[in-house]
């Protein structure tokens, strides 16, 4: 099933060894860091897992093959490093840490490559699994995935923390992997989250130098892109902060929904060393790092405080209409196969796959199209450097304890979507009662049918709205043309369903 080879430049790499030396060492991609240098990257040892059910995460209920991809999944087991800081951790990210005690560790990752080699484009996009729940997510896979495989890119999850694998006491369900299959991944081992940062960087350089079992099967990475959302997110902002200085093994990084601050550098069940309550990413970074920020990330989770100016090397996007999680991460997107203009609508739903019940309908927004730019906009940035279009700032009223709204009740400033622009329903990232997490989920509140026709009179005045909105939109950088084309053909039909369908008419 897998094809065991090494990638053509690590073989180059030694046949030229007599003459650089340099090359060839365990970070194949050894720069200068301002003079000093940098440290190398283990490579770990790379396995199959026995031969014993099946892959698991819950990502898609498509079949992957049909997309014209596979997937695939493989352990990893090394020696990892956990960090200590050598000064102190201030606000502007400036960390400097070196690497401290040791531990063995055994984790998986889960592939999702092209079938064809051909369609390729060189990028891996390697997620930090998100382990909040007490089992493994891939959140920003499940909201950016139709764009990662439209573009050819290679997806990687990785078990980096000790949740994923082991499980909490108050997980929302017993899906960890050593529950949910405890014969293929009974051998795993994980020492604590203080080492996660090191396995995860680990798994990069598996990836980008493999020696013996290769994890892309022959396709040769030309860019490494750390991915992250949420809790994810502020373990990438600590290892942007402190870690990526020493080694720099990825190309860039997307760091989605994140808070105000970044995850511990070290925690129990070794000495704690936490990170500020606020954390900026630091100005110095040598690589692309785009920040995705919702409504509640902003203003919910703090991170208006953590706010900063854009740089060539840093980009932050604020969405307007757009919950830190939403019916299509969670729900209708495992669905989307190739990007139909169903996947456009705005439709009242209150449960997360039955076992997660809000009390208002949860946040049905533009978060996955405008997070398709944002991943085909790194690519870009990262490959071409072409710089992605600066965001406008959502508005926060004067003392920053709300935001300013419009007369329909949606979000002012960010990124403007036909979603606010040309609405059907106020969506926005407050916080929703009901079980745990639907804090996150923010809501969706339909329009009537009395308050479509008295905002756009008829079907075809809705639809020349919703056009000139998403027209603008793509106009702006924000929307790629074909989510522009799913979202004006489904304009007909979200009028129907609101309006045609409402029996007060």
């Amino acid at each position: 099933m897998f094809v065991n080879t090494l990638r053509l430049s690590t073989l180059l790499c030694s046949a030229a060894l007599a003459i650089t030396l340099a090359a060839c060492s365990d970070n194949s991609r050894d720069r200068d860091a301002g003079g000093d240098t940098l440290l190398p990257v283990s490579n770990p040892v790379v396995s199959l897992p026995p031969d014993v059910g099946n892959i698991n995460l819950l990502a898609l209920n498509i079949d992957l093959n049909e997309v014209g991809y596979q997937q695939s999944e493989f352990f990893l087991e090394g020696s990892a490093s956990a960090f200590r800081n050598t000064s102190e951790l201030g606000e502007d990210g400036f960390w400097s840490a070196e690497p401290a005690e040791t531990a063995e560790y055994r984790v998986r990752i889960v592939v999702y490559r092209p079938i064809d080699p051909a369609n390729f484009d060189g990028n891996v996009l390697i997620e930090w699994l998100n382990v909040t729940a007490g089992f493994e997510t891939p959140p920003s896979w499940g909201t950016g995935h139709l764009e990662m495989r439209r573009g050819g890119s290679v997806w990687v999850g990785v078990s980096a923390q000790f949740i994923g694998i082991e499980g909490s006491e108050s997980s929302l369900l017993p899906l960890h992997l050593k529950a949910a299959n405890p014969e293929r991944y009974g051998s795993l081992l994980h020492p604590g989250d203080s080492f996660s940062f090191d396995i995860y960087q680990q798994v990069a350089q598996a990836i980008r130098s493999p020696q013996g079992i290769d994890p892309l099967e022959g396709l040769v990475a030309e860019n490494l892109i750390a991915y992250g959302e949420s809790q994810s997110a502020g373990r990438l902002t600590t290892y942007i902060n402190a870690i990526h200085p020493l080694y720099q093994i990825f190309d860039g990084f997307m760091v989605h929904s994140r808070g105000d601050s970044g995850a511990p550098l070290a925690q129990e069940p070794l000495t704690s060393i936490p990170t500020p309550d606020v954390a900026l990413i630091r100005t110095d970074v040598n690589v692309p790092v785009l920040q995705f920020k919702t409504e509640t990330d902003v203003l919910l989770l703090g991170h208006a405080r953590a706010r900063q100016p854009d740089t060539d090397l840093i980009r932050t996007w604020e969405v307007t209409g757009t919950a830190h999680g939403d019916l299509y991460t969670f729900v209708t997107g495992r669905n989307d196969d190739i990007g139909a203009p169903e996947f456009a609508s705005v439709r009242e739903e209150n449960t997360v796959l039955g076992f997660i019940t809000c009390e208002l309908p949860i946040n049905n927004g533009p978060h996955h199209y405008v997070f398709n730019t944002a991943v085909h906009a790194l690519n870009e940035w990262i490959s071409d450097s072409i710089l992605p279009p600066t965001s406008p700032r959502l508005t926060l009223n004067d003392d920053e304890s709300d935001y300013r709204y419009d007369a329909l009740g949606n979000v002012l400033g960010g990124i403007r979507t036909p979603y606010v622009d040309a609405p059907s329903a106020i969506l926005l990232g407050n916080e929703n009662p009901g079980d745990r997490f639907c804090f996150l989920f923010g809501t969706t509140s339909l329009f009537d049918a009395a308050q479509m026709a008295s905002l756009y009179i008829d079907e075809a005045g809705y639809v020349a709205a919703v056009t000139e909105a998403t027209n603008a939109a793509v106009a702006s950088g924000f929307l790629l043309q074909a989510d522009a084309d799913a979202i004006i053909a489904w304009a007909p039909e979200q009028w129907r369903e609101q309006v045609n369908s409402d029996p007060g008419i």
